[in-house]
């Protein structure tokens, strides 16, 4: 006979502890030859002294208990704390007010369980204070089998941040359940179309329940863990200190960085994160598309750089502290030598990386020279965060929605469509799969053969991507 599910292995022990606690249950491993001390106080029947005990009532009791009837159980417990109160036994009384408090939540979870077979994941959030909280609920086969739980500044706007999470969380190895269910202020055909599954939000019923849990559960999660997310940062502010130090940057505080993107090969973006003190300053980011379709790292590099220190400029806005690339020398050289066109004298630096991808050096743009980086130190922790933090910003929602997700916005990379070829296009295949799935004979139905062999480059890129 099985029972549960239990949120994890602790809750389910716990249960079994407090039952055996509340009925008196066979204590003993073995049968001793006489009673001892659990008969004595009333937490044992005496089997080993009783041999024709009558257990069937107790015993419907304990499985109605294990099957979600929580109010057997509770009931119990509530009498044994006024028992205890009503003999001054407060200490005993406060320890099954916390047991009692603790069931109500594990016995809360099994009350919501979707006994109708479907897998889906629930998504719901809360957010304060310019961070948000994630919870991901995992049903399999209409049973609650666990969560994940997120916490991190918000970049964009909550919208985006959840659509850009749950995006990113189903394009990596996360496979897409039958339903996932959102807030309802998302956009649900567009994540429905990403994610290739039904995407809904709740209104009603035990679904519209574990969705409000969810976002009780992220609650909880941010006031939990908030205090760590400040000691994170804390370190990062120390790390900040030393980066100065290492560099000859007397009050080192704002740090820029920035990281291209090459998407399917030919529609290149760039990001830049800012980050003060060693914490991320995410109203300072900057999202750039770079107008040269060929994949040229070294000059989408000029190009960012130039547009964001002109910009700077001309607005008077302020200059950063520290410039970082991802990358190496070249990368470094189009930076400063942008630099110098404008008359900037910013300190640049670039993070190298090793064949695992893993942060290896830090070389400093003026002198050249590379610092080998001790992975246990905390400039290790605020460069590897600074630069993950870059490559996710830049891989970022609107990538992963407009060129996946959307027809228009794909066939506008592509060099050759125009609007009414998109039409044409759209007009006979019907849909972004049906493309993928075409030849390039299929494609030249519609149009020129330069322009189809583009098309079916660029789907099969697609295809074959990995961040």
């Amino acid at each position: 006979m099985l029972f549960g599910p239990y949120p994890n292995s602790y809750a389910a022990r716990r249960l079994v502890s407090l039952i055996n606690r509340l009925y008196p249950l066979k204590k003993c491993d073995k049968m001793p030859k006489k009673e001892c001390l659990y008969y004595h106080i009333g937490e044992c029947l005496g089997y080993c002294i009783h041999k024709d005990i009558d257990t069937k009532d107790m015993r419907n009791e304990i499985i109605s208990i294990l099957n979600g009837h929580d109010e057997i159980l509770i009931n119990k417990i509530q009498e044994k704390i006024k028992i205890n109160s009503d003999n001054l036994n407060y200490e005993v009384a406060l320890e099954l007010k916390n047991e009692l408090d603790y069931i109500k939540v594990v016995f809360e979870r099994q009350k919501v369980e979707l006994n109708d077979g479907i897998n889906r994941d629930i998504f719901n959030y809360y957010s304060e204070n310019g961070y948000i909280s994630i919870v991901v609920f995992f049903l399999r086969n209409g049973k609650l089998v666990g969560n994940k739980k997120n916490i991190f500044p918000l970049i964009d706007d909550e919208k985006e941040t959840m659509e850009y999470y749950i995006v990113n969380f189903y394009a990596k190895k996360n496979i897409a359940p039958k339903e996932v269910i959102v807030p309802d202020n998302l956009d649900l055909s567009l994540l429905s179309s990403v994610c290739n599954t039904k995407v809904l939000s709740a209104s009603k019923g035990k679904k519209k329940h574990l969705f409000d849990l969810a976002k009780t559960n992220a609650k909880i999660n941010y006031k939990n863990d908030l205090e760590m997310q400040y000691k994170t940062e804390a370190r990062t502010y120390d790390a900040c200190k030393d980066l100065g130090k290492l560099l000859g940057i007397e009050n080192l505080s704002v740090i820029e960085s920035f990281d291209n993107s090459n998407l399917f090969g030919s529609f290149t973006v760039s990001g830049m994160v800012t980050f003060i003190d060693g914490v991320p300053s995410t109203k300072d980011y900057r999202k750039f598309k770079i107008s040269k379709e060929q994949n040229d790292d070294v000059g989408s590099m000029k190009e960012v750089i130039y547009r964001r220190y002109q910009s700077v400029l001309l607005n008077k806005s302020r200059i950063p502290d520290l410039i970082l690339v991802d990358g190496g020398i070249n990368q470094i050289n189009a930076c400063n030598s942008v630099l110098n066109d404008l008359n900037l004298h910013i300190k640049v630096c670039g993070l190298a990386k090793d064949d695992k991808h893993s942060l290896s050096e830090l070389i400093d743009g003026d002198t050249l020279m590379s610092y080998k980086i001790d992975k246990k130190s905390n400039v290790f922790y605020l460069l590897t965060r600074i630069s993950d933090e870059v490559h996710r910003f830049t891989i970022n929602y609107h990538r992963q929605i407009r060129s996946k997700g959307s027809i228009q916005s794909v066939l506008d990379n592509v060099q050759g469509i125009g609007e009414n070829r998109r039409k044409e296009l759209i007009k006979k295949f019907g849909s972004l799969k049906k493309m993928k799935e075409s030849t390039i004979e299929d494609l030249e139905s519609v149009l020129p053969k330069t322009v189809a062999k583009n098309l079916y480059n660029y789907l099969s890129s697609m295809n074959s991507e990995k961040e």
